[in-house]
């Protein structure tokens, strides 16, 4: 890639279906690229950290599916981060806003992950909603694993995390594909929507949970939608991830498989924004 254009990355959140990403970052490897700044919401910010610190789509692939396909290890992780049972997390409501989300982080996230933002190979900006402050908060600095915390923090599962004064939650709910906050960082700009919509296949009316996560990804589609309005990354992916919930961790290799061609469709989307750049044509992909 010498002499070839300099590529940042915007990962989106999504919950489980943020695994997704995954492919992603192992294209990107096989194309020799390696992102001068990495952007991330909720999962996303997971995901971006893992790349930051060093690992590679496969590292994070594998680790990712030694963790998740193993239930029990995640039950037990669970269990010591907060005393919940796997079942109660994922399936009742009556655990609602009650999970420590660095309790849980630090549980489940590789030791690869470095304490700071300064100890990362990759500069990485993390997003969350300033609760009591009405706006988003961009986090590039300081003590890492909080951040992703607060990051993650969706409020139907976890406590909000208090950090530098502020109440944090989510930081989807303000900016679900943070693509923006890296304008003028690099030649091309990638992002990766993996919010989602809700989709009825097989479910019935839908309970109290699927509602609430619902309208959730429906905002959240509301706000992408009016960002690409006002202005659009060089190459915008959007893989098919809506028939999964936002706590579908354990069905990984069900969406990996659901989402396994999005590897080339990265591949063919930045060739195509590489050859522009290098050409002086402008190129705004739209992978939908």
């Amino acid at each position: 890639m010498t002499g070839a254009p300099s590529i940042a990355l915007a990962f989106g959140g999504g919950g489980a279906r943020g695994l997704a990403h995954i492919h992603v970052m192992e294209a990107l490897d096989e194309m020799g690229i390696k992102p001068v700044a990495i952007a991330g919401s909720s999962i996303g910010a997971m995901m971006g950290a893992a790349m930051a610190s060093g690992m590679t789509g496969r590292e994070v692939r594998d680790y990712a599916q030694a963790l998740l396909s193993n239930k029990p290890k995640v039950a037990s992780r669970i269990w010591r981060a907060q005393r919940a049972s796997l079942s109660s997390l994922l399936e009742s409501a009556m655990l609602f806003g009650r999970l420590d989300a660095e309790a849980v982080l630090r549980e489940f996230l590789p030791e690869t992950i470095p304490a700071t933002f300064e100890e990362l190979k990759i500069p990485l900006l993390v997003t969350g909603t300033d609760f009591f402050g009405h706006r988003l908060t961009v986090f590039r600095s300081g003590a890492l694993i909080s951040t992703l915390a607060a990051s993650v923090a969706l409020p139907a599962v976890f406590r909000p995390v208090e950090r530098d004064g502020m109440t944090l939650i989510d930081g989807g709910f303000f900016n679900p594909v943070p693509y923006d906050l890296l304008e003028g960082m690099a030649d091309i700009v990638v992002a990766v929507d993996v919010v989602g919509v809700p989709h009825p296949a097989g479910r019935g009316t839908p309970s109290l949970v699927d509602l609430l996560y619902g309208a959730t990804q429906l905002m959240m589609n509301s706000i992408i939608e009016t960002k690409l309005q006002v202005s659009r990354p060089d190459v915008f992916l959007r893989p098919a991830v809506g028939n999964f919930r936002v706590l579908d961790f354990l069905k990984m290799d069900a969406i990996m498989r659901q989402t396994a061609g999005l590897k080339d469709e990265v591949k063919r989307e930045l060739d195509r924004a590489i050859s522009a750049h290098l050409s002086g044509r402008s190129y705004t992909g739209d992978a939908r």
